[in-house]
């Protein structure tokens, strides 16, 4: 939303320095601040349904992002937000796809080991995920995470 507030402050001091009158100059603003609503409205609704799937006494400890498995990806628009995210709670590990629950597995029948840069998770024996994720220090943050709440 910052990003959509700096190019609405943008366009109205391109506007008015190429000489738009100053009503070609608010509807262009008015335009843009709606976008930015729309995406407020709807990360908060992606939030709320987070938050729905956590449960009594269940704490975020933090979210990362997750980069796509194949190479042809092509990143989603700002307003999207990111496909893929990993969400570490206090009870265990919860894999998203924007507003979808993938899959969570609780911190006991979890076990988490680094490969190099990627991150993988192991539940009851099989893998459920290797992930690439997109901060480079976030895999060593998880691994530290799923051995302070129980993860083998």
């Amino acid at each position: 939303m910052g990003s959509t507030l700096a190019a609405a402050v943008l366009a109205v001091v391109s506007g008015v320095t190429e000489g738009l009158p100053w009503w070609a100059v608010v509807a262009g603003s008015v335009a843009i601040a709606g976008l930015a609503v729309c995406t407020g409205v709807r990360i908060a609704g992606r939030e709320d349904v987070r938050s729905a799937a956590l449960e009594p006494g269940e704490n975020v400890l933090g979210t990362y992002t997750v980069r796509p498995p194949y190479t042809a990806h092509v990143p989603p628009s700002m307003h999207e937000g990111p496909q893929y995210q990993l969400r570490l709670t206090s009870h265990g590990l919860q894999m998203w796809e924007r507003s979808v629950l993938l899959w969570r597995h609780p911190w006991p029948e979890v076990r988490v080991t680094v490969d190099g840069p990627r991150l993988r998770v192991h539940h009851q024996g099989r893998e459920a995920g290797v992930m690439l994720m997109e901060h480079p220090g976030a895999v060593q943050e998880i691994r530290l995470a799923a051995r302070r709440y129980g993860a083998a």
